[in-house]
């Protein structure tokens, strides 16, 4: 197998360079771009508001970096323009050292509801009935208590505005996500020279995530699952791994964060010598993601990709639909600030594909009780058609391509 083992981590680790002084973060400008964009879309759905919780919406629009917790912290954003937000009174100092968008901090103390604060701030403005967005990404203890004070308005799902803007990357967003993904590819390519019979996925996971470190990514790996064997069958992972034996497949799903932004790529590929079996699936599985890829055109539908992947599947015997062996989920998600975003490449969803849309292409095969083959790289829309993050493997024989 070409590129797998022979090496040691401290070798890979030695030849690693930090690769992101080119890459800058998104701009002030662009957050304000965004927001006159969810305006003109609150207006467009005549709706009064919009409310952001704290999260990827929040940040998405105000570069307001905040974690959800326990209390109601968030912005409204009406569709004039302005911008309020909420957050608990002891907590206004850093929501002001955090802000980027400028906007009236609206506070509430400890024994007092953030719920009649929003309500009342809907009042002030005038908003006493109408359409109100509502993140979707909201908690429930946050939607309910809202709901429950106020009947007049009609709440609806946000995501109308925030995944229409958010499923659109910029330039910018798509170059950050395309140097985030070659870090983890250069990742991956390490990681499987450092295997060897009997390495743990403990060890690999500890490598990868000094490897994205090296590479100039502070917070290292943002999740990596490491998988040997049958294992590989478990699209997600188990709860004990095993250790690496001769002969056996290697999942590894990595990626990482940069300026936000996520990368996310698995390569399966086989230590040791292929069984027939395990070379028929995996390029079974080359020609499905392939099919996925010829079906992303702008203009047609998600649901075309997740059905070209099955197509090709069901040829081959296998599946239909989610039955094993084969795809056992959908073909592909969106990504950026979220590992799993709009739009979503599955057999009911009618979202048209646009420029500047990126999402995962893996329809990956389970064999129960064997293993299981998941390629996974992604795709950005151009106008002229869709283009890879990352090549996909050239073959189980020489997987990254030497």
């Amino acid at each position: 197998m070409i590129g797998i083992g022979g090496s040691t981590a401290a070798k890979e680790l030695a030849k690693i360079t930090p690769k992101i002084s080119d890459i800058q973060p998104i701009q002030k400008e662009e957050f304000e771009q965004r927001i006159q964009k969810a305006v003109h879309l609150l207006n467009t759905h005549n709706a009064q508001a919009m409310y952001l919780h704290a999260g990827t919406n929040l940040f998405y629009f105000t570069g307001t970096k905040w974690n959800s917790s326990e209390r109601m912290v968030g912005a409204i954003l009406y569709a004039n323009g302005s911008l309020e937000y909420i957050a608990p009174k002891f907590e206004e100092g850093t929501i002001l050292d955090f802000m980027l968008i400028e906007g009236n901090v609206c506070c509430w103390e400890e024994h007092e509801s953030p719920y009649e604060l929003f309500i009342s701030l809907l009042n002030e403005k005038g908003i006493t009935s109408g359409t109100i967005l509502i993140d979707e990404a909201t908690p429930f203890f946050v939607t309910n208590g809202i709901g429950l004070l106020s009947q007049q308005y009609d709440f609806k799902d946000a995501k109308t505005v925030t995944a229409a803007c958010r499923m659109i990357k910029s330039d910018n967003e798509i170059a950050i996500i395309q140097r985030a993904m070659d870090i983890t590819l250069e990742v991956q390519k390490a990681a499987a020279k450092i295997l060897y019979v009997g390495i743990s996925t403990q060890e690999v996971t500890d490598f990868i995530h000094e490897a994205h470190k090296r590479y100039g990514i502070p917070s290292g790996s943002y999740f990596c699952i490491v998988l040997f064997g049958v294992d590989s069958s478990f699209p997600h992972g188990v709860k004990t791994p095993k250790k690496l034996e001769e002969n056996e497949v290697v999942l590894i799903d990595t990626g990482c964060k940069l300026y936000d932004y996520i990368s996310d790529i698995t390569r399966t590929y086989v230590f040791g010598t292929p069984t027939e079996k395990q070379r028929s699936i995996w390029n079974i599985e080359k020609e499905t993601q392939q099919a996925a890829f010829n079906a992303v055109q702008p203009g047609a539908l998600c649901k075309n990709v997740d059905n070209a992947s099955r197509n090709v599947l069901e040829k081959h015997h296998l599946g239909p639909d989610y039955k094993l062996p084969g795809l056992p989920h959908r073909t592909g998600h969106g990504i950026g600030l979220d590992i799993h975003e709009w739009p979503y490449m599955v057999s009911n969803e009618t979202t048209v594909l646009k420029p500047g849309m990126c999402f995962s292409n893996e329809p990956m095969i389970c064999v129960p009780d064997e293993f299981g083959i998941r390629h996974e790289d992604h795709i950005y829309i151009t106008e002229t058609g869709p283009k890879w993050f990352t090549e996909p493997m050239l073959s189980i024989d020489n997987p990254f391509g030497y």
